[in-house]
C-alpha cells in the first residue's frame, strides 16, 4: 500500500468547494464563513493551531449537507432542524483519523452560547463553534441584504444589529465585541466578493506544505465527501464506493500497479462530486428529462474536475474522475474525447460507473440482474461507446463484478 504526499489543506480547501455547490446559488458561503471566523480569531489573538482549527472547521462546517433543500432551509436565520446536519457531520469527521479532532467544533457550531457554556467541553471548542455559528448567521443575514442586487454596505447597520440583539444568548459577547470592531471597515465587507474571498483564504494554504499520508489515511478523507454525493439521494446511497471498488478489482484484473489501482478507488469515490450542484428533484425525478434538466446534468463531470484538479499528487485522480461520461468513439462529455485520448484507467471508471448504476434502483426502473446489465455493456461496446476489452473483463468474472459493485465482498 503506497503513501501519498499531499497538502491536507489543499485536499480540504479543494473538496470544500464541493460542499460549497450544494447551495447551486448561495454559492461560497463555506469561504466567506472561513474568512470572516479568520478576521475574528485574528482579532482576538488566537495561537496558530487554534487558528488552523478554526479555519478548518469552518470550511468545513457544512459538510453534513447533501441536499440543495436543506440547504435552503439553513439560509433561514433560524430553522427547527438546523442541527441535524451538525451530528451528520460530526460523525463523518470522527471516522477520519486526520480530521477527527474537528468533529467537536461541527457538531455545536448551531448551538447557542447560553447553552455551550454549560456543557463541559474545552475552551477551544466552545469559542470555535460559536465563532462559526456567529460568523455563518452574519453571511446569511448578508446575502438577505444583498439580494436584488443592493449594496452591502447599505445593509450592514441591521446585520449589526441582529449580532448585538444576540450577543450574551445566541453568540459569546468576547466574540461580538471582536466581530463588531474587525467588521468596521468597508473593506472587510468588500472581501466577502468571490474573488476577493478566494485570494485571501489561498494564503492560508500557502502557509502548509505537503506531508506523506497513507492510502487508508486519504481514502478516509476522500470517503467524507463521496458520501455527501451519496447521501443527496436514497436512489444512490454507495454507488461512489460500489464504482471505486469495482474500478479497483478491474485495475487489477488488466494487471495495472497497485498505485494505480488505489489511484482508480479514489477516481471512483469522487467521480460524481460534481452532482452536489445538481438540484434534489433532478436525480429524483421518475420521467425523462427535458432537454434544460439535461444540460444540467451534462456539468456534473466537468464540475468534479474543476474541485479536483488544484489537489497536488491527484492530478491523475481528477482527469480519470472527470472523464466517466467520456466516450471511446468521441461521443461522451464534457470534453467529447477522442479514442487516443481516453486511458485506459478512465475506460475502466465509466464500463464501473455504468455497471453499477445499473445495478442499483433508480427512480426510473429497479435493479438490474448481471446477465442483463453484461447484454447492455456489450450493446455499447458494439457500438464503439465502452471499450470492449474492458467489457469483456466484465464478462470473464461477472459474478465477481456485481457482487463487488453491491458491496457484497
Amino acid at each position: 500500500m503506497a503513501s501519498y504526499n499531499v497538502n491536507l489543506h489543499e485536499v480540504v480547501y479543494s473538496l470544500s468547494n464541493a460542499l460549497d455547490l450544494v447551495g447551486v446559488s448561495h454559492i461560497h458561503h463555506g469561504k466567506r464563513v472561513a474568512y470572516m471566523a479568520t478576521e475574528v480569531g485574528k482579532q482576538l489573538g488566537w495561537n496558530g493551531p487554534m487558528m488552523d482549527d478554526l479555519f478548518q472547521s469552518a470550511i468545513l462546517h457544512d459538510i453534513g449537507v447533501s441536499k440543495t433543500q436543506v440547504h435552503k432551509h439553513l439560509a433561514e436565520l433560524e430553522w427547527e432542524l438546523e442541527k441535524d446536519h451538525c451530528i451528520v457531520g460530526h460523525d463523518l469527521l470522527q471516522g477520519c483519523s486526520l480530521l477527527s479532532h474537528l468533529s467537536g467544533n461541527i457538531l455545536y457550531h448551531h448551538s447557542h452560547w447560553e447553552v455551550l457554556e454549560r456543557l463541559e467541553l474545552d475552551d477551544s471548542t466552545k469559542l470555535i463553534a460559536n465563532c462559526i455559528y456567529l460568523v455563518d448567521r452574519v453571511d446569511v443575514q448578508t446575502l438577505r441584504e444583498m439580494a436584488g442586487g443592493q449594496d452591502i454596505l447599505l445593509g450592514k447597520d441591521r446585520i449589526w444589529e441582529m449580532v448585538r440583539k444576540n450577543s450574551g444568548d445566541w453568540f459569546y459577547p468576547g466574540l461580538v465585541e471582536a466581530f463588531m470592531e474587525v467588521s468596521k471597515s468597508d473593506a472587510f465587507w468588500f472581501r466577502l466578493e468571490r474573488e476577493h474571498v478566494n485570494g485571501y483564504l489561498s494564503t492560508w494554504l500557502s502557509h502548509s506544505g505537503e506531508k506523506a499520508v497513507s492510502f487508508t489515511e486519504l481514502k478516509k478523507v476522500v470517503e467524507i465527501f463521496s458520501y455527501v454525493v451519496d447521501a443527496k439521494s436514497s436512489f444512490t446511497k454507495e454507488h461512489s464506493e460500489g464504482v471505486a471498488m469495482l474500478a479497483h478489482h478491474l485495475g487489477r484484473e488488466f494487471a495495472l500497479s497497485e498505485e494505480s489501482c488505489e489511484l482508480l478507488e479514489l477516481a471512483g469515490l469522487l467521480h460524481d462530486i460534481g452532482k452536489l450542484r445538481v438540484p434534489d428533484e433532478l436525480l429524483e425525478k421518475t420521467g425523462s428529462l427535458s432537454e434544460t434538466e439535461y444540460c444540467v446534468m451534462h456539468r456534473h463531470s466537468f464540475d468534479t474536475y474543476d474541485i479536483l484538479k488544484n489537489i497536488r499528487g491527484m492530478e491523475q485522480v481528477a482527469t480519470w474522475a472527470a472523464q466517466h461520461h467520456e466516450r471511446v468513439d468521441g461521443s461522451g462529455y464534457p470534453y467529447m474525447s477522442g479514442e487516443h485520448e481516453i486511458s485506459i484507467e478512465a475506460r475502466i471508471l465509466a464500463v464501473a460507473d455504468v455497471f453499477q448504476a445499473l445495478a442499483q434502483r433508480r427512480p426510473y426502473r429497479e435493479a438490474l440482474p448481471p446477465e442483463k446489465i453484461l447484454k447492455i455493456l456489450q450493446l455499447e461496446a458494439d457500438s464503439g461507446k465502452l471499450d470492449r476489452v474492458v467489457v469483456a473483463k466484465v464478462e470473464k468474472n461477472l459474478q465477481h463484478c456485481w457482487e463487488t459493485s453491491l458491496l457484497m465482498k
